[in-house]
């Protein structure tokens, strides 16, 4: 494994903070096929985008996970910004400098995410159709989640609040207070509705895999771009590419994979249902695990 940074032309002068994993017998002369790894909202690349990064590299690709723009070892003020029109112009960003890299084949390169992650995937190959396929696991439309809940209970219309409440976010903040910031999972364990997300907090803020980069909160100021934006624009038009998607048979999130497998162009389409796994259960219970990575390996080897 190798740590590199990749300076951005997005405009917003960021360097983003990667972890590049190679495969058995890597040589550097060859060119090898390379899938981007994008990390949950709240996550960083040392947890389950490392995880899966590093188990698809053992299948024979080049693989590079990554913190988002403003978060994680990525540089960025504020800290814990969560725009999601940045967060899927990362993706493009460490595809233009995989490009660069004389040992990754620029016309075989994949991406994949979890949960939030694989909706800013899903957004990204919609651009840029130099991601030649795309996979995920526990997939959230981030824009979807918070203004129709976690299992899609909630008109659009009831989120024009969170909307205001960004907003008045950003005047507090452009005035000179303490940045607010709200949780992307619960922070604390009766927080949580469920039991589902319940797991969530534990994920994060317990021994199972909290890390001192991952404070599992964003900055308030982010909710008006997040409450409008739909990861799956167009996706009936410009996502073409196949898609092969991985979701646990209880996860209160399913939906947001169906809407996704409902709403693209791509003639290669398919889900694949993990028997009896919830949308945290795929972050790190090793069946589970092992069982998406054997999918999206089979699904990337006959791709790229």
């Amino acid at each position: 494994m190798r740590n590199v940074r990749i300076q951005t032309l997005d405009g917003h002068g960021i360097t983003i903070a990667a972890d590049i994993y190679f495969p058995d017998g890597f040589d550097q002369n060859k060119q090898y096929p390379a899938i981007v790894v994008s990390h949950p909202g709240g996550g960083v690349k040392e947890q389950v985008s490392g995880l899966y990064a590093r188990k698809l590299a053992v299948e024979g690709f080049l693989t590079i996970a990554f913190d988002a723009s403003f978060q994680g070892e990525s540089n960025g003020i504020p800290r814990q910004l969560e725009n999601p029109y940045i967060r899927t112009e990362d993706v493009s960003s460490v595809v233009d400098y995989l490009t660069t890299l004389p040992y990754v084949d620029s016309a075989h390169v994949g991406a994949m995410g979890i949960c939030a992650g694989a909706g800013y995937t899903a957004n990204a190959a919609i651009n840029d159709h130099r991601i030649k396929a795309i996979g995920m696991v526990s997939a959230v439309n981030i824009g979807q989640m918070l203004r129709n809940g976690w299992e899609n209970t909630v008109k659009d219309c009831d989120a024009l609040p969170f909307i205001e409440h960004g907003s008045q976010a950003r005047t507090c903040d452009a005035q000179g207070g303490e940045l607010a910031s709200l949780p992307l999972a619960p922070l604390r364990e009766e927080d949580a509705p469920n039991e589902e997300l319940r797991e969530a907090w534990e994920y994060y803020h317990t021994s199972r895999c909290e890390h001192p980069n991952a404070p599992g909160f964003m900055t308030t100021r982010s909710l008006p771009q997040i409450i409008s934006y739909d990861a799956y624009h167009k996706a009936e038009v410009f996502l073409t590419q196949p898609i092969q998607i991985v979701a646990g048979t209880q996860a209160g999130s399913k939906w947001m994979s169906e809407d996704l497998l409902l709403r693209a162009a791509s003639k290669v389409k398919q889900i694949h249902l993990i028997e009896g796994a919830n949308h945290m259960s795929l972050y790190d219970n090793q069946s589970y695990v092992n069982e998406a990575v054997s999918v999206l390996a089979e699904f990337f080897k006959s791709r790229l």
